[in-house]
């Protein structure tokens, strides 16, 4: 009789397939900084060739936030006219707006997903140079753009994107150097920097204590950091289901701040740059109001708040400090899960490619 080998008992862990994604992470980076950036070059040459006048970006959910990253970098770093479009306007009411010298980036992880395909197409047809980046080059979002940029973050199974996240947000990063003229040499030392933050996961879990029982949470950052908020409080909803809600420091103050006394928990992330320096006032009113504030970014700003986590910030460049403020956050989101009782890996009502039309 052939004896039952011995069961993985790692296999049914909750949250075991995001934290071996999470875990992927530095050398999905590096893959993109050795493999996949002389491809990306090579595309940002072609449309940079093109001369696009304006951009528009078209993304969903986890990729809509790594579209923000992208429009910062445009505006910030090239002064390009640029704007998140309206798919809608194309898929529901069939506008054909005229897009002739306009660069249409749509971002996605799948490239599936019926209504970024139909406005890419769209787009296409009314004279844009479109630019599909996706972690499938089999797409057909891939299929019925000009270009295409692939991320390389290999198969990912966890319904919250993590891996495909920062990696999206990487080779953005590398497409608006080159299309500018630049290298991209700020990021080569991300895959270190972020297998250092992985490694302090226990910091993380004694962090996640604080929201076991949160039945609200609100975060803010500005600049280049406003992204990162908003894809926190994705990860935390579709992961824990708490109701989390992003601002951008500038609108917490007009208005939502009043909602925020001493229990209702406030996550800051902050910039070390501009950003910081502009969400300064909001973290000062926050303070006075008693809340309770968690700070992840800088030492100096985490010391002045009620918690925080540190990041490696000295000499880090602004603009992909992002790639980095995530990956806690990630963390976060799953440890809190974990400790509601819930697998992160399989968020309730939620699939992998969402059918938007």
């Amino acid at each position: 009789m052939t004896p039952t080998p011995p069961q993985d008992p790692d296999s049914e862990r909750p949250g075991r397939i995001m934290s071996r994604e999470m875990a992927e992470q530095p050398a999905v980076l590096r893959r993109l900084l050795d493999t996949g950036a002389p491809a990306i070059r090579q595309t940002a040459e072609r449309v940079a060739e093109r001369k696009p006048r304006f951009v528009l970006l078209t993304a969903r959910g986890t990729s809509d936030h790594a579209a923000l990253y992208a429009k910062y970098l445009l505006e910030v770093r090239l002064g390009m006219p640029c704007g998140l479009a309206s798919m809608s306007t194309i898929t529901a009411y069939g506008a054909k707006p005229d897009l002739r010298d306009v660069l249409v980036v749509t971002v996605s992880q799948s490239g599936g997903s019926p209504d970024l395909v139909a406005s890419a197409q769209a787009a296409r047809e009314a004279g844009a140079i479109t630019l599909a980046v996706t972690n499938n080059p089999d797409s057909p979002l891939a299929a019925v753009s000009q270009h295409h940029i692939d991320i390389l973050a290999g198969p990912e199974r966890a319904l919250p994107a993590t891996k495909t996240y920062t990696a999206s947000l990487l080779a953005l990063y590398l497409f608006v150097e080159r299309l500018g003229g630049s290298d991209g040499a700020a990021a080569a030392s991300l895959p270190e920097l972020a297998a250092g933050l992985l490694a302090r996961q226990d910091e993380v879990k004694a962090l996640a204590a604080r929201y076991r029982f949160a039945e609200r949470m609100v975060i803010t950052s500005r600049g280049y950091g406003y992204p990162t908020a908003k894809e926190a409080a994705l990860k935390l909803m579709e992961t824990s289901y708490i109701p989390a809600l992003a601002y951008s420091g500038a609108d917490l103050l007009h208005g939502p701040l009043a909602m925020v006394d001493n229990i209702s928990p406030v996550i800051a992330v902050v910039t070390d740059g501009r950003g910081g320096e502009a969400l300064q006032p909001v973290l000062d009113r926050l303070r006075g109001r008693g809340a309770d504030l968690v700070v992840i970014g800088p030492k100096a700003q985490v010391d002045q708040a009620s918690a925080g986590f540190v990041l490696p910030t000295d000499g880090v460049a602004e603009e992909v400090q992002p790639i980095l403020e995530i990956i806690p956050l990630q963390l976060l989101a799953y440890e809190v899960t974990i400790a509601r009782g819930q697998d992160p890996d399989a968020p309730r009502a939620l699939a992998k490619v969402t059918e938007t039309r």
